[in-house]
């Protein structure tokens, strides 16, 4: 019988360039910034130190360029690494309909594998196209969404991953049915990863998946196969995960509207669902110019996940970033101590500020049934503030800053990569990686605009 990923991986393997509208290709290259951006700055941070060093001694020599540094590795490790620079900080793209996403997490699987068939930078804007359009797709498809029942999205990547990684590699139909199901039969995530205390893997389980994506490709290309019925089939993901799955999502008006024009942008390193919190709690902390001794409460009156997930008693008593940028309560005390919340507010001696920590108790945060029932079609927080003096001032919101429907503009993008850059790159790098971003289509040879992409600092 005919499986849903066939019709996928039919598609994906007609797609060209000239079939992506102007706007796509444009917002491709609006991703492929920001996502160089938190590269950046990833680049930077004690896990990718980490996995550096482990996969340094692991990583063959091949051709797919590890973002920032230039070195070559293999398309497998390289993918693993750059994905991991772009995730780490929290800070790149967003998309949340039934299951929450970062696509971007996929770029690196498409860079990898064109580099390794030579492709265009043409194609290589194909490959992230698709890597929004089924990783987008994929978490619509499950009512409700597979977080709802404890597994993480990263499942859903190891299914979207390959078909970006095996049109760069030019696989048929055929063999890219074959490289979904090799990576999404073997990489199913479990949502312990965000709940509680949180570690070093919350960042980590979206480029492993990116990883199992490319490894599948390469393995699809040589022949090895992989189940075909691995969503829609005997114990695939409807049979075993407890939802109820409408795989007409996945491929119905395919080519008609791209969904890259849906995904949103971070405009904090923090967890998507704490950023409208975070505006209201700035707008009236600034436009009240209130002092942080003069906050009595905080109260955040938002989604029963957001309360769940981002609320429990361990993000009370943040003591690492991944805890830290996952918490409600700390990113709203970091908002009225210091009226931001930047990468700065995540350094150790951030996290333990006496002045932040004193604002903690003070937050609280309420699941709502009114704005449950209003999401995703919006993002609706309020925030409620009640003064020393006895005042109480409030502020609602339907969506943050970075969602498509109040975006980024460039000059935004451009600066946060400007700010990220800072401390690996000079003003001279940056201005040249911007440069090629802008004309990834006019280079005959990925490899060439990966070259722009690195530093030598």
């Amino acid at each position: 019988m005919p499986n849903v990923t066939r019709t996928m991986a039919e598609w994906a393997a007609s797609v060209v360039y000239d079939d992506l509208p102007p706007e796509v290709v444009a917002e491709c290259k609006r991703y492929l910034m920001d996502s160089v951006g938190c590269a950046l700055g990833g680049a930077q941070q004690h896990d990718v130190h980490i996995a550096r060093g482990v996969l340094g001694e692991c990583a063959g020599v091949g051709p797919s360029t590890v973002l920032v540094t230039g070195e070559r590795w293999d398309p497998v490790s390289a993918s693993l690494l750059n994905a991991l620079m772009i995730r780490v900080m929290d800070y790149n793209d967003i998309y949340w309909k039934q299951d929450p996403s970062h696509p971007s997490d996929l770029i690196p699987a498409a860079i990898a594998c064109a580099e390794r068939a030579g492709r265009s930078g043409r194609d290589l804007l194909v490959g992230i196209a698709l890597a929004y359009e089924f990783e987008q797709r994929l978490c619509e498809a499950s009512f409700p969404g597979i977080r709802e029942i404890g597994w993480h999205h990263a499942t859903l990547t190891a299914a979207a991953a390959p078909i970006a990684a095996g049109r760069m590699l030019g696989l048929d139909a055929e063999r890219l049915q074959h490289a979904i199901g090799i990576s999404a039969s073997r990489h199913c995530t479990t949502g312990s990863v965000t709940a509680g205390k949180l570690t070093m893997m919350k960042n980590t389980v979206d480029p492993l998946a990116t990883q199992s994506g490319v490894l599948a490709a390469l393995l699809a290309e040589r022949g090895y196969t992989g189940p075909e019925h691995v969503l829609d089939g005997k114990e695939g993901f409807s049979h075993v995960f407890s939802t109820d799955w409408r795989f007409d999502v996945l491929t119905e008006g395919l080519g008609e509207s791209w969904r890259i024009l849906q995904c949103g942008m971070k405009f904090f390193p923090t967890e998507a669902l704490t950023h409208a919190p975070i505006s209201a709690t700035l707008d009236l902390v600034k436009g009240h110019d209130l002092a942080p001794d003069e906050v009595e409460t905080v109260t955040v009156y938002s989604l029963a996940r957001a309360a769940d997930i981002l609320a429990d008693p361990s993000k009370y008593d943040p003591r690492t970033k991944e805890t830290a940028d996952h918490s409600l309560p700390y990113v709203i005390a970091a908002a009225v101590a210091d009226r931001q919340v930047t990468p700065i507010q995540f350094t150790a001696a951030k996290i333990m500020d006496p002045t932040i920590r004193a604002q903690l108790p003070k937050v609280r945060v309420i699941a709502d049934p009114e704005i449950e029932a209003v999401f995703p079609a919006l993002q609706r927080v309020r925030v409620v503030i009640r003064t020393t003096d006895g005042r109480e001032l409030e502020q609602r919101l339907d969506y943050p800053k970075g969602d498509p429907r109040n975006p980024l503009t460039d000059d935004e993008i451009s600066g946060k990569l400007r700010a990220l850059a800072e401390g690996v790159a000079t003003a001279e790098e940056v201005e040249r990686i911007q440069d090629a971003i802008n004309r990834t289509e006019l280079f005959e040879d990925v490899r060439e605009l990966m070259g722009r992409l690195t530093v030598h600092a």
